[in-house]
């Protein structure tokens, strides 16, 4: 979503970053450019205003221009602005009250109130072990309330039971009433939506709002409206004490304006973000891993609690058993391709990885796309389970079957093939090495694999990529002299 903003502030530091020293010309400069790309990704013009006169004062200060960096401390002073413009930290739910705690959805129709409804009941008792019940209190759009019924059956999430004729507000009573005699700890209300802001609309949502006494009302909006979601926002915020934001659509091709503005000119926190179209594909919104991935920083983090969520235990611990014993053959390769599809695929993977802008580019140019992986897995179920486990019998005439098995060529399969012995020479010599050590030594320090030895390595020669375009510790450039050093002091 913030591609475009991300490449013109990434273009604009470079350069910053490139001088050895800065004057208050260079500075202003920059907020100049900074300031067109803002506008051009569709921030409010108050907020844009707003924020660079911060950033541009605290920029020019004497500590900052004659400092040893003077580049990256700028860089620091527009993250840390563009952290507190999206609402400096985390905001989570309002839960803790006694049973049942009710959270109100609101919006314009079309927005994914009703999805959004059902993606966080599913995060709730996924996540934090809640029981949840969830009510449809739209009576005007077709089959709305059939439509939460069947989410709720998608998700394993109890609904109120649809009685036809009955108003919004006896809903509300009826569902307060069931979640309080069944032990629900959570209820969530999914209000009713009009194709604009009216007088009905808001007169509904009041009357619902004052006989459930919601802990939490969330305003749904989509991302893709640009500066009207901020419209939307102040209308509805003006009406009920709203008390977060969710943002759909935000793996969209939006400009990312409207996220940027919403918390500065409605005060109230971005609660949620809808990141596709899935059930599970919804996370908390973080400010300041947001504006990690504007400023091209990464988010490890993110990186790290997806893997968490994605990465099968058993599967985990069956590899690390045949590690150990220096063992790694095509069906644990597959393994890692699935997990990698999981988790969002290359592509989503390299954007929440520090410094991979460009190595993303590079990917995309060279065909190397998510594509990739499926028909590497392909290749690999073509495969007998015999030829799976022991590689070294794929003869001529057994990759030409494969090959026309996977509707791949010979020439695919052979490399698959190869990075198969990239990785599997990079297993024996973890075995050798032993532990943590000698994993640093291998990825960044003396005596490692050289020409990249591993899957980033193996991906960098199949595609053409330049060498270092994969992420560090991937291929190419290798673990981070830092990282390595920190690794190679644990035993």
């Amino acid at each position: 979503m913030f591609d475009k903003l991300s490449d013109r502030l990434g273009g604009v530091f470079d350069r910053l970053r490139g001088r050895g020293a800065l004057n208050e010309a260079d500075v202003r400069e920059a907020m100049r450019e900074v300031r067109v790309a803002l506008l051009e990704a569709d921030v409010a013009l108050s907020v844009v205003r707003a924020f660079v006169d911060k950033v541009t004062e605290q920029a020019v200060g004497a500590q900052v221009l004659k400092s040893v960096t003077p580049g990256q401390q700028v860089v620091k002073i527009v993250n840390d602005a563009l952290v507190e413009m999206l609402g400096a930290e985390q905001s989570d739910l309002n839960l803790a009250v006694a049973p049942p705690a009710i959270i109100m959805m609101v919006g314009l129709q079309g927005s994914g109130k009703t999805t959004t409804t059902a993606k966080i009941a599913k995060m709730l008792k996924a996540k934090q072990g809640k029981k949840v019940l969830m009510a449809s209190l739209d009576v005007n759009r077709p089959a709305a309330q059939e439509q939460l019924a069947t989410l709720g059956t998608q998700t394993e999430v109890a609904t109120l039971p649809i009685v036809q004729g009955q108003m919004p507000v006896d809903i509300a009573k009826r569902a307060m009433q069931a979640a309080k005699l069944q032990g629900f700890d959570v209820l969530i209300l999914d209000t009713a939506g009009r194709l604009h802001v009216d007088q009905q609309l808001m007169d509904e949502m009041q009357a619902v709002a004052k006989v459930s006494v919601p802990q939490e009302i969330l305003l749904v909006v989509d991302s893709l409206t640009g500066q009207d979601a901020v419209n939307v926002a102040k209308s509805f915020g003006e009406r009920v004490d709203l008390t977060g934001i969710v943002l759909t659509r935000m793996d969209g091709d939006a400009r990312g304006g409207a996220a940027l503005s919403m918390r500065a000119i409605t005060g109230k926190p971005i609660k949620f973000a809808g990141v596709g179209e899935k059930l599970d594909a919804i996370e908390a919104f973080n400010p300041s891993r947001v504006a990690g991935r504007i400023l091209g920083m990464g988010d490890v983090v993110g990186l790290v609690e997806r893997a968490s969520e994605m990465v099968e235990k058993e599967d985990a611990e069956k590899l690390a058993a045949k590690m150990a014993k220096g063992q790694f053959d095509m069906d644990d390769l597959r393994t890692q391709f699935r997990q990698m599809t999981k988790m969002g695929g290359l592509g989503a993977l390299a954007g929440m990885m520090p410094g991979m802008k460009k190595a993303k580019q590079a990917m995309d140019a060279s065909g190397m796309n998510d594509k990739l992986l499926v028909h590497m897995d392909a290749i690999i179920g073509s495969m007998t389970p015999k030829e799976r486990a022991k590689p070294e019998l794929l003869n001529a005439k057994r990759k030409i079957r494969i090959a026309k098995g996977s509707g791949m060529t010979v020439q695919d399969v052979n490399k698959l093939i190869k990075m198969h012995q990239e990785m599997a020479s990079a297993m024996k010599r973890i075995r050798k090495m032993g532990g943590l050590k000698g994993l640093a030594a291998m990825f960044g320090g003396k005596g490692g694999l050289g020409g990249g030895g591993d899957l980033g390595g193996a991906m960098e020669g199949m595609h053409g990529l330049p060498p270092g375009a994969m992420p560090p510790g991937m291929g190419g450039g290798g673990m981070p002299p830092d990282l390595a050093r920190l690794l190679s002091k644990k035993k």
